[in-house]
């Protein structure tokens, strides 16, 4: 039975935001990433208390962080499963401080880990040793809106929520969205090509970033800052930079087109019997509603009992195996309704949508939103996460779910799936009360040969990271890599940006 959601009781949802997030997460210090992956530091330079005085003259005593206490939460990631040793944290606030860092550093054969909001999850952008890290978040100006063409030039340190609000208020809407859309930088989204929850509307950053300016390793800037939508001269640089997660520069500037808010949003959370439904209902969805798609996000039954286990709040739906969110954003609300009830009458009718809630109430919707966009960090409330996050043919899509719990037994707390049917993307979480070798190796490269057996990607939006170089071979041939390669040799041969991060060693 579909009902509106003005129904049910509204519920007060376990807000798992950043704060919260980073609170549990440095509750106890994970180990040094070095010892705990093996790794060998490579040859380069150690920071002296010279440089710190040439840094210090450059950005003045408050932006070089060298405190201990200071330094640490830059040096963990967000699952607290990496942790790197840097000495200090650089925090520019324009472009040429950027260069200036970055050629002093070039030459004196200093490794450097850009950073930006540090919600990822493959430990991109935490060091591994002692690299300087070079905090992005003082570079958050908005620089210009054009209202007309929707193109947003802002500084790379702007967190995603907060150029969202700010174009909303000017009948706009960013491209993306993510669950830590409150804390992530929009030069870290570009940096790892994020991907989110309306990529099926509005395609991935490749598209949606109409120029950008970085800086090279030896601090060279790179301007391509341009605002066109078309500009077909010669090679298309800024797409070197999409995606790279600051192996190739650091990511300054960037302009964003953004399309117009949508009129009219709906929103309806379903109970489906089974993943084989869950892949009919997208399909018909596809061909029934057309161009007001704008998400469909599946997530199963153990990912919403992690929710609603951990963070004490209530379902508004039963139990069912699987759980599906349809967004519809249009501009006409009595088109949009039509077609989506005809929609719903029909799946009703068909037993695919089994039970569910339907709303187009902003503060309704968003209630629902934060089910979904809960489970990452519920999750880490069993004790300690394995997080993959792949990119699999729809028809195989849950399979690997069913082949991991079928793997780790009883070995682990839990292994669910969620994520973007409409673009392919599962999120994989495997649950247990603390980091355990054993579990890590049953796991990996299990994990990543079973997505190259169907042709899928190691890696769907999170990027490589520090966790994956040794398994990106499953994603890209030698021919690709050792293009790869060349390029990094081309664009920073002293290797100081993000060592240990996206490609293998040879």
């Amino acid at each position: 039975m579909i009902r509106s959601i003005s129904d049910l009781v509204v519920i007060n949802l376990c807000k798992i935001n950043k704060v919260n997030y980073a609170k549990y997460s440095t509750s106890a210090l994970p180990r040094l990433s070095s010892e705990k992956y093996n790794i060998k530091r490579k040859n380069y330079g150690a920071i002296e208390a010279p440089d710190i005085n040439y840094f210090k003259s450059l950005l003045s005593n408050d932006r070089v962080l060298t405190e201990e206490s200071d330094v640490l939460p830059f040096n963990i990631d967000w699952i607290k499963n990496c942790r790197g040793q840097s000495k200090v944290v650089l925090k520019p606030k324009t472009t040429e401080e950027v260069s200036q860092i970055l050629s002093y550093c070039n030459d004196r054969k200093l490794a450097v880990c850009p950073q930006g909001g540090n919600t990822g999850l493959v430990g991109g952008s935490v060091p591994v040793f002692d690299e300087i890290i070079l905090n992005l978040s003082s570079m958050n100006k908005i620089i210009s809106l054009d209202e007309i063409s929707g193109a947003l030039v802002c500084e790379a340190g702007c967190i995603l929520e907060n150029l969202d609000n700010y174009v909303r208020d000017r009948n706009l809407v960013m491209p993306l969205d993510l669950g830590a859309k409150g804390s992530c930088h929009i030069g870290g989204n570009v940096s790892t090509n994020a991907g989110g929850l309306r990529l099926l509307r509005y395609g991935n950053l490749h598209g949606s970033i109409l120029g950008i300016e970085a800086v090279k390793a030896d601090g060279t800037v790179i301007d391509c800052l341009r605002t066109l939508k078309k500009d077909n001269t010669g090679y298309h640089l800024k797409h070197l930079f999409i995606g790279s997660e600051g192996t190739l520069g650091v990511v300054t500037k960037v302009a964003v087109h953004c399309p117009a808010v949508p009129k009219a949003v709906s929103l309806g959370y379903f109970g489906v019997n089974s993943f084989e439904d869950v892949l009919e209902l997208y399909k018909s969805a596809k061909e029934s509603l057309g161009e007001i798609l704008s998400a469909f996000e599946m997530a199963d039954n153990e990912a919403i009992s992690s929710t609603v286990e951990n963070c004490k709040v209530s379902n508004p739906l039963e139990d069912y195996p699987f759980y599906v969110l349809i967004e519809t954003s249009g501009s006409d609300e009595n088109h949009d309704d039509e077609k989506l009830n005809r929609f719903l009458s029909k799946e009703m009718e068909s037993g695919k949508i089994v039970d569910g809630t339907i709303t187009s109430e902003p503060a309704k919707m968003k209630n629902i939103w934060n089910i979904r966009e809960s489970i990452p960090g519920a999750g880490l409330l069993d004790g300690y996460v394995f997080k993959y996050d792949i990119s699999i043919p729809l028809k195989n899509y849950y399979d690997i779910v069913l082949l991991l719990r079928k793997r780790m037994g009883n070995k682990i707390t839990r292994v669910y799936g969620y994520g973007h049917i409409g673009d392919g993307n599962i999120h994989i979480n495997v649950s247990t009360p603390e980091y355990s070798k054993e579990i890590c190796d049953m796991l990996e490269p299990y994990i990543f040969e079973e997505v190259a057996k169907v042709k899928g990607s190691i890696s769907a939006e999170h990027g490589v990271g520090f966790r994956k170089p040794q398994f990106i071979h499953y994603s890209k041939d030698e021919t690709a890599l050792q293009l790869m390669r060349e390029l990094k040799q081309c664009m920073d041969p002293n290797g100081i940006l993000n060592p240990y991060k996206v490609l293998p060693d040879n």
